[in-house]
């Protein structure tokens, strides 16, 4: 007879019945998912779920030990809620991971995440963040001074977008700090000075960066699971197996051929003033996320009220739309460097690690880089511990260098220039191989 307030023991299962419970196919209303040999049913958990239905969906029929270590900063609260979800565990007889994956390097990135936290290299130093804030404001205070000062002629203009634009460049690299919980400790603190940062000092969303990036962070660079890459196929062929495969299809939505050329048309310069300036409107109205809108409602406030009597209404419509256009060049530069060019491709469910890996590359370390960036550059290190501060990563690369060269895994990291000519490279043999395809295949 079983002891009273005896836990009944759990069921056991394999990695076969596991990766039935995708969400798709014959048990399309069914998603679960492993975590430390454990086995949780997030068949309705997903919708509730705080970073978004769509990223922990992602990992449904698999192992996401390795992602839920890497995304949670209290992982001891956040297991008590998933207690209700428990539905089983692992069979004695399965690997404690999917058989496909590297065992040893899945062990070994294990060890390097032990060692990365012994070394306290996921603790901030939040001096470093509220200089960088500090000198954020500065920057926005002598744009205003700037026209304020010198007048609203063509060189003061000028001058103040550029430095606003600067501005726009650098809160978006805090934003993405605080949004990735690096800050604080306390994931409540992180979240609510995000909302600043993005909502006031940027006017836009932390809901709509949150829906989008912790997706490309759970699957970068896997077609259908990344946001990042939706450009293709309805703008461009992105990876070579995508652009044959398309190619294949006889699909032509775009002259893809020429993708290299028209990139610099709709590509850097438009993505921000074109797109996302109407996009996140309709992602806060439809989704009703009233806090994020009232945020974002204070910057458009201040910018008019601060530069209205020095402008008016077209001289302040003609600044926005210049400092816009400044700030979607340089982010789509900086965040398509380390990506575009490197591997993409359905999710092959590849462990962690090889997962980053293949998707990510490096550019040189200076200070330089580290500032235009917002230490970006380090790509690799960001993806594989999204919650350390940026500071650290120079730390931990000759650890993850060590780690790559071990498993016999290219560790790319390229000049600046380089890494800009790579995102033209790509798309113009991208392009190549998808006109190849469609024509002869």
């Amino acid at each position: 007879m079983e002891e009273r307030g005896a836990e009944p023991e759990l069921r056991r299962f394999t990695w076969e019945e596991i990766a039935q419970r995708t969400g798709r196919g014959p048990a399309a209303e069914e998603r679960w998912l492993v975590i430390d040999r454990k086995v949780y049913d997030i068949s309705r958990f997903h919708r509730r779920h705080p970073g978004g239905s769509r990223v922990i969906s992602h990992y449904a029929g698999q192992d996401a030990t390795d992602p839920f270590i890497a995304f949670h900063l209290d992982k001891t609260l956040v297991k008590k809620y998933m207690s209700p979800l428990l539905i089983g565990e692992l069979a004695p007889d399965q690997p404690s991971f999917e058989p496909s994956k590297n065992k040893k390097l899945v062990e070994d990135f294990r060890e390097l995440r032990a060692t990365v936290e012994k070394m306290g290299l996921l603790k901030p130093n939040r001096t470093f963040f509220l200089l960088h804030l500090c000198h954020i404001l500065v920057l926005d205070i002598a744009a205003w001074l700037t026209i304020w000062y010198f007048g609203s002629s063509t060189v003061p203009f000028l001058f103040s977008a550029l430095l606003l634009g600067t501005v726009q460049a650098q809160a978006g690299w805090l934003q993405h700090d605080f949004g990735h919980l690096s800050v604080f400790s306390e994931s409540k603190w992180n979240h609510w000075v995000h909302k600043f940062v993005i909502g006031h000092l940027k006017g836009a969303p932390a809901s709509w960066w949150n829906h989008l990036h912790f997706q490309h962070h759970a699957k970068p660079n896997c077609f259908r699971k990344d946001p990042d890459v939706n450009m293709h196929p309805l703008f461009f062929a992105l990876g070579k197996k995508l652009s044959v495969e398309l190619g294949e299809q006889k699909k032509k939505f775009m002259p893809y051929n020429h993708q290299h050329k028209y990139f610099f048309i709709i590509g850097p310069p438009a993505l921000v003033p074109l797109y996302f300036q109407w996009y996140i409107f309709y992602f806060v109205v439809q989704r009703k996320q009233w806090v994020d809108l009232a945020w974002m409602m204070t910057f458009y406030i201040r910018f008019f009220l601060t530069y209205l009597p020095l402008l008016g209404v077209k001289g302040i419509l003609g600044l926005h739309l210049l400092v816009r256009f400044i700030e979607s060049n340089w982010f789509v530069w900086i965040t398509q460097m380390n990506h575009i060019p490197m591997h993409i491709d359905y999710d092959k469910n590849m462990d962690w690690f090889s997962t980053q890996l293949q998707a990510t590359c490096n550019v040189r370390q200076s200070l330089f880089n580290d500032w235009f960036s917002g230490h970006l550059n380090f790509q690799i290190e960001h993806h594989l511990f999204p919650t350390m501060p940026r500071h650290n990563y120079w730390k931990v690369a000759p650890l993850v260098k060590s780690l790559c060269a071990k498993h016999g895994i290219e560790y790319h990291c390229k000049p600046l220039l380089t890494a800009f000519a790579d995102i033209v490279y790509s798309l113009k043999d991208s392009g190549e191989l998808w006109l190849d395809a469609y024509l002869h295949k």
